[in-house]
């Protein structure tokens, strides 16, 4: 008699009784990633993880006056108008050279300073971070003091940019020495490889190194990246600097630009923006809560206005007047928020024609998602922009097309969605939405969900805090694991559809792992493996019977992990051959807005009519374009 018939399916461990049934992600592993040194071996503490890029990675950080200072809407507290452009904040990632010693002087060891994760003053954002979790204050500073006050980016301050091209394929290493190789240049090409530029827009509660890992694997693989600090009151707490006798000096920025300040800051050199909360909802960002559409409008106004002012920057120091730059630099040695190397150490002619200021990828997530929507429909003002990557997308706050076409989506698109907000079915129409407005307007666009992740799962805090994410979020991916997807479908994206004058001989493209997951098959349903209750829409995953998975016998687990190993670790709801056709099942789900999720109730006959007409069609040409 076969053991079968004793024993119930779940002690066998087998997937045939569907309530024992596990839906975990698949257990892949993330890139090798060998720690450098002690730091990185401490137990139990926070820490970053090395990039898997060919290159190191530089970092330099920049707070300069603003060109146009301003203020945006009629939004006041304490009787000032809060939302004001006065300086711009900035940190720069960038490739690094391969010996990051080479054009330093030995004794000074700049090339070895590696910045701090928690920005700095590190005792005021973590003040900011109690403010904006409405957690009193000591609390928050003993939590970041026992976790990450010393955390560290993998990232050298101030290195020298590289200036060699990397070897084909160094990224699939399983070690790191590829990051001491080097490949030859390209047959007819330049000896010094020309990077491209992405932007970085940042979310609710995020600052310029809060997105660290994503931001630094691009630099790794070949990018300058512009990560911002948005100054708009989304952020936890950033300082404002006011040096006497400068053009961001309150006296000067009040004359030039109409900008007021509180009283009771003019003791002090500098300014603290906190993060401004909604004054008739709080909770505005969660599901079943009013946007408020005034507040929201202005940041993202703001928002803008900074990008436009950090491309400017970036256009002087690719012109040769880095030094410049410097001079306005407002983050010296000895003002707030400053590191004690300040510039030392910089080259500034060696940054001189060294990235393109054309061709430029917009990436924002969440609510740097949202306002990266708005910049790529203004596309009279940011023509260098040419394609947008949507982390996440906070779709509550993304304004409806205008009438006017010349402000559709006429970029390439990109959204990769956590699962958690995949199941916030209005969120996601929005999503769909935007995506497939590229598509309409003949755009490669693709639209994604990476399994087990989180809202946080594409910014450093999963890294940095994975039991919390695990344990309290639910999040049911390696936290690093979900990067790795998230930057190897967003250089797929990249290596499609970037103008072919910037793509061609990229040091990126060598090293563009071929994971094709813009190719998988369509989803024809919404998944609903995780859907948490309404009350915790959006917020964290729910998983079937945790504690048994949680604490199954490592054998049963490893037999699980090898039957998971079959299935997809990404969702891939929209893509251009399912863009106009209506081949796609998601595509029809879309039209009728996601009324029931999976649902199975037939359409009206003239909605099916016109959908099989649509079908009959010739293929659609999308398919040209990402070739």
């Amino acid at each position: 008699m076969p053991s079968s018939a004793i024993f119930p399916d779940w002690v066998h461990g087998h997937p045939k009784n569907e309530k024992t049934k596990p839906q975990e992600v698949p257990k892949h592993k993330p890139k090798a990633r060998p720690p450098r040194g002690m730091r990185d071996r401490i137990p139990l503490y926070g820490k970053l993880p090395r990039y898997t890029g060919p290159y190191q990675v530089g970092t330099i950080d920049l707070e300069v006056p603003a060109k146009q200072p301003r203020t945006f809407s009629d939004i006041t507290r304490q009787k000032v108008h809060i939302i004001a452009l006065e300086t711009v904040l900035m940190t720069i990632y960038y490739p690094a050279q391969v010996d990051s010693m080479a054009h330093v002087d030995k004794s000074t060891v700049l090339q070895t300073f590696r910045p701090t994760w928690l920005s700095r003053p590190r005792e005021q954002t973590s003040r900011g971070y109690a403010k904006f979790a409405s957690l009193p204050e000591n609390v928050a500073l003993a939590w970041f003091l026992c976790t990450t006050w010393f955390t560290k980016l993998p990232a050298f301050k101030n290195a020298h940019i590289a200036e060699h091209w990397p070897q084909h394929g160094a990224a699939r290493e399983n070690h790191r020495s590829h990051e001491r190789h080097v490949g030859n240049p390209p047959p007819g090409g330049p000896e010094k490889p020309k990077f491209p530029l992405i932007l970085f827009s940042h979310g609710l509660g995020g600052t310029r190194t809060a997105y660290s890992s994503v931001c630094g694997e691009f630099a790794s693989h070949g990018f300058v990246v512009v990560a911002l600090e948005h100054r708009d009151g989304s952020g936890p707490r950033t300082l404002i600097n006011h040096p006497d006798n400068s053009p961001a000096s309150r006296e000067c920025v009040e004359k030039r630009g109409n900008v007021e300040h509180f009283k009771s800051s003019k003791e002090k050199p500098y300014d603290v923006v906190d993060f401004i909360f909604p004054k008739h909802d709080r909770n505005d960002t969660t599901p079943g809560h009013t946007v408020d559409k005034e507040l929201r409008r202005a940041q993202v106004d703001l928002r803008l206005a900074e990008i436009h002012e950090a491309y400017q920057v970036m256009q002087e120091i690719c012109a040769g007047n880095g030094d410049k730059v410097a001079a306005r630099n407002l983050r010296l040695k000895g003002a707030i928020g400053a590191s004690k190397r300040g510039l030392e150490g910089i080259d500034w002619s060696t940054w001189t024609d060294r990235f393109h200021t054309q061709g430029v990828t917009m990436v924002g997530h969440s609510f740097g998602a949202t306002t990266t929507v708005s910049l790529l429909r203004q596309r009279e003002k940011f023509k260098y922009i040419t394609q947008g990557i949507v982390y996440d997308i906070w779709g509550m706050a993304v304004l409806p097309p205008p009438d006017d076409p010349k402000y559709r989506l006429h970029v390439p698109l990109l959204g990769i969605n956590s699962e958690a907000f995949m199941y916030w079915r209005e969120n996601l129409k929005v999503a769909t939405d935007t995506i497939q407005e590229a598509l309409d307007e003949g755009q490669p666009a693709w639209l994604m969900t990476v399994r087990g992740t989180v809202h946080i799962s594409q910014s450093d805090f999963c890294i940095l805090y994975p039991h919390v994410a695990s344990l309290v979020m639910k999040m049911t991916i390696d936290p690093v694991r979900a990067i790795d997807l998230n930057i190897d479908a967003s250089l797929d994206f990249l290596s499609r559809i970037m103008p072919e004058q910037i793509r061609n001989e990229q040091p990126f493209m060598r090293s563009v792992v071929d994971k094709r997951l813009l190719d998988l098959e369509v989803t024809h349903s919404i998944p609903e493996e995780h859907q948490p209750d309404p009350k915790y829409m959006a917020v964290k995953l729910k998983v079937k019977h945790e504690a048994r998975k949680r604490l199954v016998p490592g054998t049963r687990r490893r037999y699980w992990e090898r039957l998971e190993k079959s299935r997809e670790e990404v969702w891939l709801h929209l893509s251009p051959d399912c863009s106009k056709v209506g081949r796609c099942q998601t595509c029809v789900d879309r039209r009728t807005g996601y009324a029931e999720l999976n649902s199975s109730q037939p359409q009206d006959e003239e909605e099916v009519g016109d959908w099989e007409n649509i079908v009959d069609e010739p293929k659609s040409t999308s398919n040209a374009l990402v070739s």
